[in-house]
Parts: structure tokens; sequence; C-alpha cells
């Protein structure tokens, strides 16, 4: 699998981009090429897809040379000690006969971009970031089982959760309680910091878990996932305390139309700003137009947000292997808010395919 991948995108390399050598520093895009999946911190870390001499080095700290060698299917390891120049070690193994080197612009900083031109001054950068975003978007059966454990996880840790709530509670007694049920499902890590919100701070899209009680009457939003094996999950559903108003019920049912009407415009050859169009031209005809600010959807797999965004001016099409959320809120002021995610997959055949399962219709803690 790797091989294939790392194959794939020689041959773009070669054919489309017309480049000597490829530099991928992003640990998640050298995990993606190489199934070795470290965190270097402050320490050099690249994969280098040398074209011009058909060649590939995965360059890695010493200290982890030997889980490289055990998970990375690359059969050139290079090994950089803390007390050698990194740069000069890199440009001493693959050396200096190039014209063109492609880098990852979004992820290489300043300092490492002066490293290389200080080795590599006569040298013409490209990037490579978009290509890359490209070809993972693109998601494997193989990558969506990952992706289906750890929706699995998230909501049988979510059910969990769901019977220990009682108002009194702070939010960061529910967010640990989740923490837990997640280590307990077989979760790797949680995919980003659990969002446990009640009342009106339902209402803040980004909102902080806080000591806040839960109180009788309160939307309670949770936006969760977990990892597992590199891969992510991306869940939000919310829910009453206790009895829910005329005006709460109306805000829910019209968030959770919005997700099944815009779920149902999943079509290969669609443009994705159909799925946001969908689902906010709903919300604005209920009245709520508003209070729906932020897009539809995002990518997901490796990393909790990539490629496609799914926003209502993304002309892109939609296309087989695309995996993505679809999340329409509401968010009032004084009120609170509803927020209503799954994760789908468009299978090669055209097929689209719900993964998350969790019900959508408005339950009472």
């Amino acid at each position: 699998m790797y091989k294939d991948r790392r194959k794939q995108l020689y041959n773009y390399l070669k054919s489309e981009l017309q480049v000597d050598c490829a530099i991928i520093m992003d640990p998640i895009n050298i995990f993606y090429y190489t199934g070795f999946n470290s965190n270097p911190h402050e320490r050099f870390f690249a994969l280098a897809i040398d074209v011009k001499y058909n060649n590939t080095i995965l360059f890695v700290p010493s200290l982890d040379e030997e889980a490289a060698q055990y998970h990375s299917d690359v059969p050139n390891l290079v090994a950089i000690a803390d007390d050698e120049n990194s740069y000069d070690k890199f440009a001493h193994e693959l050396g200096h006969a190039y014209s063109t080197l492609a880098i990852e612009k979004k992820f290489v900083t300043i300092q490492q971009y002066e490293q290389f031109q200080q080795r590599y001054s006569e040298v013409r950068f490209l990037d490579i970031s978009l290509i890359i975003g490209e070809q993972r978007l693109q998601k494997s059966s193989e990558e969506i089982k990952n992706v289906q454990q750890a929706i699995t996880i998230t909501e049988n840790a979510l059910s969990e959760t769901l019977a220990y709530i009682k108002p009194g509670m702070t939010e960061q007694q529910v967010k640990s309680r989740l923490e837990y049920e997640f280590i307990l499902a077989g979760a790797d890590d949680v995919a980003f910091v659990p969002l446990v919100l009640s009342g009106e701070k339902a209402a803040l899209p980004h909102g902080a878990t806080g000591k806040k009680l839960l109180e009788r009457g309160d939307f309670l939003l949770f936006d969760i996932g977990v990892t597992v094996n590199g891969y992510h999950s991306d869940l939000s559903r919310t829910f009453i305390i206790g009895e829910e108003t005329n005006e709460q019920r109306a805000i829910y049912e019209t968030v959770r139309e919005a997700n099944i009407k815009a779920i149902e415009t999943v079509q290969i050859g669609e443009s994705l700003k159909e799925i946001d169009l969908a689902a906010r031209n709903y919300i604005e005809s209920r009245g709520y137009g508003e209070y729906f600010t932020h897009r539809i959807g995002h990518g997901l797999g490796l990393e909790v947000h990539e490629l496609p965004s799914i926003h209502e001016k993304n002309k892109d099409l939609i296309k087989p292997g695309m995996l993505f959320t679809v999340e329409p809120g509401i968010y009032i002021p004084k009120i609170g808010g509803v927020r209503i995610e799954d994760n789908i997959y468009v299978h090669e055949d055209g097929e689209k395919e719900v993964l998350s399962s969790f019900s959508k219709n408005l339950k009472r803690i």
C-alpha cells in the first residue's frame, strides 16, 4: 500500500511536475507514504523521493531508527544523531545535482526553508502540498476500516457517557468521563480536545469545556472524536437536559432536517457546494439563516480537517473515495446551539455511506 502511494507520487513528480526530488517533512504525510508514524518534536524527519536518481530515503532521528526499521517499508534509512548537523547530513546523503526540489510550503517553516536554500542555492523550489492533499483525498477501503472503527468507538463511548450524566455535574466532569470511556472502548487517543458545551455556551461553535453546571432545560452539545491507527472520527450530537421548549425543539428539528437534506445531495459529479447549499437554504427557509455561521463540512482521515473543504462557493466535484463530514448547526446567543455531524464516505461505485450511526432523534437526558 505504501509503496503504491509513493509510486503514484513519483509518477506525478516525473511526468506532470517534472521535479528532480521531493522532500516530505510533515509527519502525517510521511506516515501516509511509509507506514511509520512518529512525532520528531524538534528533530529532523524527512522522506526524500528522488526522481532524478530513482531513489527513496527516509531520514529519522537516531532514537527512532529501530522503530522506523520495523514499521516503514522504505529500504533506505538514514539515522541522524543529536550531535550531527541534520541538513549537512541530508545534503551529503542526497547529493547536490538538482535543479528543482519540491517541498510542502504549507508545512515547512521559514527556518527549515532557509537551511535548504543554503545547501541548494541554485535550486528552484516548488510546492507539493496540494498534490499530496489531493492524493490523500481518495480514501482506500483499508483507510475506511480504520475510520469506521474510530467512529464505532466514539459512538459507544458517547452512549456509555450519557448514562452517567446528571444535572448538577460540570462540563469538565462529563468530558473526563467521556475520555475514560474512549480508552475503555479501544481508542488510541482523542482526535482533538473533546467539546462538551451546555446551555448558552452551546451557541459557541468552538467554545471551551469548563466548570459550568449542567442545568435542566440546557442544550448539551458534544463535538468528539478518537484516533485509531492514525485515522480519526469526528462526531457531533446535541441533547436536551430535562424537557425542551417549543423553540428548542424547532431549532433541533431544523438542524436535523438540514443534515438529512445535505446528505441526500451527495452524488458523484455534483459540486461540493450543493451539499452546503442544501442545508443552508433549508435553515434560511426556517428563519435561522443568520445563525448558521460555518461551512457544512470538511475532509476527514489522517487529519481531522483535510481536503475537501465543503462550503457554498466550492465548485469542485464530488469524487469516488471522498470522506467528509456533514455538520449543519444553529447557534443562538442566550439560548444555545445545536450541531449534528455525520461522517460520509463515497464508494468507488458512487454509493454514499453514512459511517456514523448514532441516532439523530432528539434525546432527553
